[in-house]
């Protein structure tokens, strides 16, 4: 085999492509040496280094400065939790055990002997007993709301106009799980369906499912609208909600289609989120309206002197019962659009502003009225407690009638109270500041 040929351009020596593409003869003693590795040991390759170095710490610089894990307190606690005991027998007495601020929980938030503050930027988890933190998750945003759904802590905060930022935290030792950023509303409420959670709002509202927080349903105004014409009706607005298993009832005023305010419930889980599923609905023929209840067969509406009940499948007026609530006590619509009400496994406890009305569980017929009283009540050892300026009374929940009285020093303080209670300790929300008596 002949010499392959070369040909000289500028110095440099160029081999033809043809004679390169066979293989090269052993016995050839003009094949070329392997040129040696090249050491980037240079001056430029030195600076060339140095740029990227300083980019990637810039890069990281800003990225801290502007991004969300500078501006975030993550301090976890301990997992485990032993859930406390349940009393058996009424207390003779209570007093305060201890106290925090808590302006973001429109009602004490407890699970699992842990109860849950939020305030300003700031959610706690504290032990029930002694108010002891267990674990700490903080933010340089104002909280929304917090709550529990599905046995997690759910914090919202605000980055702007809108309670955008959603987290779930573990209840024991306050991990960060699932997180979302969503379009809720300020003054947005959480309420738990049982494999959903709703947002509340006056213009747009929002549903997540249990598993991911993925957006399972849009109602109202979008702010983005990706496909036009879905939403059942336009320029409304909505007054209170009302969630079950399956069904979402709210009251919506659409005053260029409807002459009173109407009744509504949905599906939360449509086939699209952004093409709502209407399961019924129907004008009361009332305005100051307020959903106060629903279940699986029905919906309960408060109008001025009245309970109404729909159908919640076929929205049929099913009957009406008179109730001492006036047009006053209706007017506007309720903090977080959610009426106060408390749910037992004996009824449905509704306070009204001045009176609390045990609602049944199936029917939704009022049962009996406890006037002057301050909040819906909780449960404790089988007996409903409603709180009174003096402090709590001890009712029979099935005949409503009083089976005692514990008093309760609270500082002056004579506005709406939330109640909760965890094994011994009694929870009261009064306003800003949550309360543990025992």
């Amino acid at each position: 085999m002949g010499q392959p040929e070369q040909a000289e351009s500028n110095g440099q020596v160029v081999l033809d492509e043809d004679v390169l593409a066979e293989p090269a003869d052993p016995q050839d003693d003009h094949t070329p040496e392997p040129l040696p590795a090249r050491s980037w040991r240079t001056r430029g390759d030195f600076i060339g280094l140095a740029v990227v170095v300083v980019g990637v710490l810039v890069a990281s610089l800003v990225l801290w400065f502007t991004g969300d894990a500078r501006n975030t307190v993550s301090q976890t606690g301990p997992t485990e939790v032993t859930p406390l005991v349940p009393v058996t027998a009424m207390p003779p007495s209570l007093s305060e055990s201890w106290r925090a601020p808590s302006g973001a929980t429109p009602a004490p938030v407890h699970l699992d002997s842990v109860v849950v503050t939020g305030d300003g930027g700031e959610v706690v988890g504290r032990d029930a007993l002694s108010g002891e933190v267990r674990w700490r998750y903080a933010r340089d945003w104002p909280l929304c709301t917090v709550t529990t759904a599905w046995g997690r802590v759910f914090a919202v905060h605000s980055k702007g106009t809108n309670c955008s930022e959603v987290t779930t935290l573990e209840v024991g030792s306050g991990k960060r799980g699932p997180q979302r950023n969503g379009d809720a509303e300020p003054g947005t409420r959480l309420l738990d369906e049982g494999s959903h959670v709703l947002t509340t709002g006056g213009d747009f509202v929002e549903v997540y499912r249990r598993d991911d927080l993925v957006r399972s349903l849009e109602y109202g105004t979008l702010r983005a609208i990706v496909n036009p014409n879905k939403q059942p009706r336009t320029g409304c607005t909505y007054g209170s909600f009302a969630v079950t298993g399956g069904k979402i009832a709210l009251i919506e005023r659409c005053p260029a289609l409807d002459p009173s305010d109407r009744i509504t419930v949905l599906k939360p889980n449509p086939e699209k989120s952004d093409e709502p599923q209407v399961i019924s609905t129907t004008v009361t023929g009332e305005k100051n309206s307020r959903v106060i209840a629903v279940t699986a067969t029905r919906v309960a509406v408060a109008v001025p002197g009245r309970i109404v009940v729909f159908d919640a499948d076929t929205a049929a007026l099913v009957a009406s019962y008179p109730v001492d609530v006036s047009a006053d006590e209706l007017a506007g619509d309720p903090p977080g659009r959610v009426a106060s009400t408390f749910t037992s496994t004996a009824n449905i406890y509704w306070f009204t502003g001045s009176r609390t009305i045990a609602l049944s569980p199936v029917d939704l017929n009022p049962l009996w009225t406890v006037e002057g009283t301050l909040g819906p009540g909780t449960t404790l050892a089988g007996h409903l407690l409603l709180p009174v300026a003096t402090g709590l009374k001890v009712l029979d929940q099935v005949t409503g009638q009083e089976a005692g009285a514990i008093p309760v020093d609270r500082d002056g303080y004579t506005g709406p109270i939330e109640m909760a209670t965890e094994g011994p300790i009694v929870l009261e929300q009064r306003g800003d500041t949550l309360v543990a008596l025992r």
